[in-house]
């Protein structure tokens, strides 16, 4: 084989291992590539596009009207501290997680796994229940509460406590794979360099899981503020009390203000599409 025929085939393999779906028609391609945007469109775009549409029908004035309603910033201010106070508290227990898992070997690993895994596979409606259960009145510990003058069911207390179960695999589950992955080199090169385990912590593996916690916090957030069945169980429905953003607007909806209710499901798409952008935007970083 000459060198001319060699540089040939060297080309060809390269562009073979650049481009492996260029051997497929073109037809498929196209085919497949129609399908994906048209599923993106249509149960995606197209209902995205139809709340904000709704949302302002009546102008702009209506619009304004519903979101700066009493009802509207009660349910604002919820939300946001359910948010501020679930975060913290998930990233606390997934750094502490994903830290024991990933750099120790200890009896019950795989137990704790799935533990983390628990609020995935339970449906959030159950895990409503379960706090009904043992904080209601007929629960578990509501006598005891009740004659201390601790009220948790249908308050706030138990949106801040369904909201965190909820979310609490979130932080862990992005931590996790990527500490594994980095191994315990890094550590165990300062401790022999005479770190502390918080040095160690604070310099070493902080900075290098900095992306994955900041990814998994914005997944945790927007679960949060969207979060419906649990806290839906747990608040009573009481309107400027223990309403949240997406209680809101079932109950603006079932009232058949629909209008209001349209504009206040509009904050939580544009929640959606800042969380869509800060999410892209961690990911680039974490790859």
């Amino acid at each position: 084989m000459s060198a001319a025929d060699t540089i040939k085939v060297y080309h060809s393999a390269e562009r073979y291992e650049k481009n492996p779906a260029t051997r497929e028609p073109r037809w498929v391609k196209y085919t497949i590539l129609s399908m994906a945007l048209g599923f993106f469109g249509l149960f995606l775009l197209l209902p995205l596009f139809a709340v904000f549409t709704e949302a302002l029908r009546k102008g702009f004035s209506v619009y304004v009207a519903a979101i700066t309603h009493p009802d509207t910033l009660s349910a604002i201010r919820l939300t946001l501290l359910a948010s501020f106070i679930a975060l913290p508290l998930n990233i606390v227990f997934g750094v502490a997680a994903a830290w024991c898992i990933s750099k120790f070997n200890f009896r019950g690993k795989q137990l704790l796994i799935t533990l983390i895994d628990l609020p995935f596979s339970v449906s959030p409606v159950v895990a409503g229940l379960m706090y009904v259960l043992v904080f209601g009145i007929h629960g578990w510990f509501g006598s005891w509460l009740a004659d201390h003058g601790i009220k948790v069911i249908f308050a706030v207390p138990s949106i801040i406590l369904a909201t965190t179960f909820v979310t609490f695999p979130f932080v862990a589950r992005e931590l996790i794979p990527l500490m594994e992955a980095q191994g315990t080199d890094a550590e165990e090169a300062a401790i022999s360099l005479g770190a502390t385990g918080w040095q160690t912590f604070w310099h070493v593996t902080l900075p290098n899981i900095k992306w994955g916690l900041l990814y998994g916090a914005i997944l945790c957030n927007a679960r949060a503020m969207g979060e419906f069945g649990a806290v839906s169980v747990v608040s009573g429905h009481l309107r400027g009390q223990t309403t949240t953003l997406p209680l809101h607007v079932e109950i603006l909806y079932n009232e058949y203000q629909f209008a209001a209710a349209f504009a206040v499901a509009s904050l939580l798409a544009l929640l959606a599409l800042v969380t869509l952008a800060l999410k892209l935007y961690a990911e680039r970083h974490l790859s």
